[in-house]
């Protein structure tokens, strides 16, 4: 004889050869109908009426073995007469619900759905799958007021041969056991609440193998708690349930640093009301944490084997990663565009540490450079677990095998550990420090007055940032500036004098594209991108999808302003054919810089003297500002035998186009195009080649065959619903056509709950294996732990005195009451409280010159402890307290 496991029983499932028990999820008796708890159908004189229905079954089944645990079929003393007796007595109303409330002899009452005939099952009723019969019973639990749940079951060679379907409140409540004596085990237990009342409606279905249908064979239709109203049914579990597109929501708009509150948020505008939405706010966050489960102590595999995949099925990717032992200490990639940007672009090269964006506290550092359109381009991005020399020293190696010629020039803040790992890696490279790092330490490191009251500040700024003048021009005008305002010895400036050859402009006016970045604030820039997606909570894994989200809208922008350069033709500005040939070879971007200095040749420039050296002349050309006054001017040499030209304000050496004194130049001989080795290759149209811009290189899109007709299908219906949004009678047609459309998909692929589980989910949205199925790809390496970073001592970062300056000048004044005027302090920080508390102490005797205890004058005022006085309280010593609190605290102890 066959048996049914319960779920107050064993967790284990008996597998034999035959059958397959699994088990309930509630404590239920299966053999209801026959038990002491029957509800025997009566008339209001308590007469039996068996017309009304209340359980219904069918002929026993031979094939159907009750629990012997909870069975009355063996019990000789039971019979059907000893059923307790019910009587009708009202029908209740909750909102749209509608019920009849009966109540039986011992005071037990029993509500039954009061809902039409055609939605309440009877049994017999046959189904075609095991899906139509759960719909079924759900819509009538929706319409009746009451949520639904699997029961007992039993599976005979992978067949379910019969299943209970429970209502929600079946099971008998289990409570936990409090110490009465013990307050603790309230204050820490945890607060909870149970809705099982042992509530017995549920249907149960029996399997057909020979058409392999389901009949409806049992019916309890009473329950024995108070139906719920339909404005609340939305809170039922059954509609808590979220399936797959409501995890790929939540996870989507987590990789754009969305968290569950607000995506839930979002899906109620969405859906027209937070009714609609399946799963409540505290679901949403269940799904990810959910995430971050399944991903667990896989993160750093699950990470390196999707770069080993990568490398496997896209081109040109490149990835490399150092282990210590079983831990990940840092990793590096850069995939197929990154290496064709680094190709057209890698001529200056910045690069910055980014923290924060993991929980492993792991070091993020992006490389990045410039593109054609002037835009932020990253070259390829590595993770650290520290700032040390050697980790920065394998992280360039790394990024010159996936990009192997060095850049020109790199561009980094004063950070010892990357300068030496720079000239050790990078060593034909220039190294240049942040101008605006060093800049900005001026006010902290200046006294205010000298700073303030003087033109030291504009002077400097002036003098520091000036890209035209050469090395020994700036050396002497720094030496005087300092003379003059009284600082040829301060520590600091002499020392930024002494490393001048790092950050100043005049020492790098010689190298090729030296102004593209003169600060880090590209990289400022690009770090933002990547941690506005990213959250300190996020996984290696979740960090990787977050990182790839980033670099696609990057992607994406860059994708836009190519076709706005090859789509469009801009506007001129003057009739000269050389702003056309411009117009033809440069970005749009770019052009427009070019159009600058055109115009400014046009308007604000004039030639004085012009003298022939050679084949060569050399014309003197001045420019002047808006208000016409003077401002400059340099000289321009040209040969006209094989168009070369060459200014001294070196605009084409620093930028990578020509200045406005050569249009002029070009104007006045009649050059009509730009010659050819003027004409920069970063600069120019089509610098890439076509298959950066495939969307196969979008890592956060979902390109496979899956997901694109995902996409396609709800992009259909989207489409049909804006052509139908004021066409109501063709929107209910349609409806009507979608729903034939489920069912028959419904009845043709049945509902398989494997797919359906969470891990299973979770694993289709990440495209990682579940960790029960992840024997082909053990767990080798994990997360370093225990990472501590640079100023990681407290959770507030750092703020200078020149900071603070700031934030206090943006407060404002307040008003003292004390001195009874608006000034930057209150009273208990005034000068005058502190001198009238003083004079009080001394007029008290109170010693404030020797740290031993307080002598206290017999004339001394007593002080109110219960509100204001208008007798100042005494100032009482730091020592004098100390003693008192130690005093107080030593009277406290379990020794005193």
């Amino acid at each position: 004889m066959d048996s049914i496991e319960s779920s107050d029983r064993t967790n284990d499932n008996r597998t034999t050869d035959s059958d397959v028990f699994v088990d309930a999820p509630s404590d239920f008796d299966i053999n209801y109908v026959d038990s002491h708890n029957m509800i025997q159908a009566i008339s209001s004189t308590g007469v039996p009426c068996e017309s009304v229905g209340y359980s219904h079954e069918i002929d026993p089944d031979p094939d159907h073995d009750p629990d012997p645990e909870h069975s009355h079929e063996a019990d000789p003393e039971y019979s059907r007469e000893s059923a307790p007796v019910m009587e009708f007595f009202g029908v209740e109303h909750r909102g749209q619900i509608t019920s009849n409330l009966f109540l039986t002899s011992d005071g037990t009452k029993i509500w039954t759905p009061a809902v039409p005939a055609s939605c309440t099952p009877v049994v017999g009723m046959v189904f075609p799958n095991w899906e139509a019969v759960v719909d079924m019973y759900d819509s009538y639990a929706d319409k009746s007021g009451f949520s639904t749940r699997l029961g007992t079951h039993r599976i005979v060679n992978g067949v379910t041969t019969f299943r209970y379907i429970l209502c929600n409140r079946a099971g008998k409540p289990k409570l936990k056991d409090y110490n009465s004596m013990d307050p603790e085990s309230l204050s820490t237990s945890r607060k909870t609440r149970s809705n099982i009342s042992d509530c017995k409606a549920c249907i149960r279905t029996k399997y057909d193998p020979e058409t392999g249908s389901y009949t409806l064979r049992t019916f309890v239709e009473g329950h024995n708690h108070e139906l719920v109203s339909q404005e609340f049914m939305e809170f039922s579990k059954k509609r808590r349930k979220t399936d797959f597109s409501t995890h790929q929501f939540v996870h989507q708009l987590s990789l754009n640093k969305i968290g569950p509150n607000v995506a839930h948020k979002v899906q109620s505008s969405l859906k027209g009301g937070e009714h609609n939405v399946r799963g409540t706010t505290t679901d949403y966050k269940n799904i990810s944490r959910s995430i971050r489960m399944f991903i667990g102590d896989r993160d750093a595999q699950l990470v390196l084997d999707t770069f080993k995949a990568r490398t496997e099925n896209l081109h040109n990717f490149f990835f490399e990663y150092h282990v210590v032992g079983h831990e990940l200490k840092s990793f590096f990639w850069a995939d197929d565009v990154s290496r064709c940007s680094y190709e057209a672009f890698g001529d200056v090269l910045a690069f910055d540490a980014t923290y924060r964006t993991n929980k492993y506290r792991m070091i993020f550092v992006p490389f990045t450079g410039v593109d054609h359109h002037k835009k932020c381009v990253t070259f390829g991005a590595g993770m650290i677990s520290d700032e040390t020399i050697e980790s920065y020293t394998w992280l360039l190696e790394s990024f010159l095998k996936a990009h192997v010629h060095q850049p020109r020039l790199v561009l980094t803040d004063q950070d010892d550990a990357m300068r030496d790992a720079i000239s050790k890696v990078l060593y034909n490279s220039s190294h240049r420090l942040c101008m605006w790092h060093i800049m900005k330490k001026l006010p902290s490191k200046i006294e205010g007055d000298i700073l303030n009251n003087t033109k030291l500040r504009q002077k400097l700024h002036s003098l520091v940032w000036n890209l035209i003048i050469d090395k020994d021009t700036f050396e002497s005008r720094w030496l005087s500036l300092m003379e003059e305002h009284g600082l040829s010895n301060h520590g600091w400036l002499n020392q930024m004098y002494a490393i001048r050859f790092d950050w100043i402009p005049s020492y790098f006016r010689d190298l090729p594209m030296c102004c593209l970045m003169k600060t880090t604030s590209r990289c400022e820039s690009s770090n933002a991108l990547f941690k506005v997606n990213s959250s300190i909570n996020n996984t290696l894994l979740q960090f990787l999808m977050c990182f790839d989200t980033a670099i696609d809208r990057q992607r994406h922008k860059q994708c836009q302003l190519e076709f706005e350069t090859n789509t469009s033709t801009p506007e001129f500005h003057n009739p000269y054919p050389i702003e056309r040939h411009a117009a033809s070879l440069y970005t749009v971007t770019i052009f427009r810089e070019v159009q600058k200095e055109i115009d400014r040749s046009v308007h604000y420039c004039t030639i004085g003297q012009t003298r022939s050296v050679g084949p060569s002349k050399i014309y003197t050309v001045s420019h002047t500002n808006r208000k016409f006054q003077f401002v400059n001017e340099f000289e321009v040499t040209f040969n006209a035998t094989d168009n070369t030209v060459s200014c001294e304000c070196m605009c084409f050496t620093r930028i990578g186009y020509l200045c406005r004194h050569i249009f002029y130049v070009f104007r006045f001989v009649h050059v009509n195009e730009i010659p050819a080795q003027y004409i920069s290759a970063r600069w120019r149209k089509y610098a890439l080649p076509r298959r950066v811009y495939d969307i196969a290189n979008r890592y956060s899109v979902d390109t496979s065959e899956e997901g694109v007709l995902r996409n396609e299908v709800t992009d259909t219906v989207n489409q049909c619903i804006n052509r139908l949004r004021r066409q109501p009678n063709l929107l209910s047609s349609f409806l009507t056509e979608l729903k034939d459309i489920k069912s028959r998909i419904f009845s043709e692929v049945p509902f398989n709950p494997d797919i359906n589980r969470t891990p299973a989910i979770i694993s289709d949205i990440l495209h990682q294996p579940e960790a029960s199925n992840s024997s082909d790809n053990p767990v080798h390496f994990t997360p370093t732990q225990g990472i501590r970073n640079k100023g990681c001592g407290t959770d507030k970062r750092l703020i200078g005195p020149g900071e603070k300056a700031i934030e206090n000048y943006k407060k404002g004044p307040r008003l003292c009451k004390k001195c009874n005027a608006y000034v930057n302090h209150d009273s208990r920080n005034c000068d005058k409280v502190r001198a009238a508390a003083a004079a009080a102490a001394a007029a008290a005797g109170v010693s404030t010159s020797s740290p031993g205890a307080t002598v206290a004058s017999a004339e001394q005022p007593p002080v109110r402890r219960d509100g204001p006085s208008s007798v100042p309280r005494p100032s009482i010593p730091r020592p004098v307290r100390n003693l008192r609190r130690s005093s107080r605290l030593s009277d406290k102890s379990p020794t005193a």
